[in-house]
């Protein structure tokens, strides 16, 4: 249960993130270094959609902690091949949703809304395997018993 948690906490918000600031690079609004200001315009407008993030990746994230789930019990496949396939499948997912979007196309786009879904996936996968897959460390007290 814990593995939907972070699913369904992190894959919206840097999901969310990475596809406004993809969106704002394509669009060509920073191609210029940009100033201060404009970042704070960014997270500005992050801070209001975040809500909309939310309430459209939730159920995204959820499969994704579900592949996640169906492939740590799978013991053949090691944590860093698991990641790495959560990974490949909300790549071709999120490029599949976002990348035919405007009017841009090329490596550049193909790349840049892939990595929307690549990125929160991997790192969700990877917390997951942090907080749940390694066995915790025994205490003091089991180690040298109960006396």
């Amino acid at each position: 249960m814990k593995r939907y948690f972070i699913f369904a906490g992190l894959v919206p918000l840097l999901g969310g993130f990475w596809l406004l600031l993809t969106t704002t690079v394509m669009s060509g609004y920073w191609s210029h270094p940009p100033t201060p200001s404009e970042a704070e315009k960014l997270l500005a407008v992050f801070a209001m959609t975040l809500q909309y993030s939310y309430l459209f990746g939730v159920l995204p994230a959820l499969m994704l902690g579900a592949v996640d789930d169906i492939l740590f019990h799978v013991k053949r496949i090691v944590p860093v091949a698991r990641m790495l396939i959560v990974g490949v499948i909300a790549f071709i997912a999120t490029e599949f949703l976002y990348g035919s979007r405007g009017q841009d196309s090329g490596a550049t786009q193909f790349i840049m809304y892939g990595l929307v879904g690549f990125i929160p996936a991997i790192i969700s996968s990877w917390l997951a395997h942090k907080t749940m897959d390694e066995p915790a460390a025994p205490s003091r007290e089991h180690a040298v018993g109960n006396g």
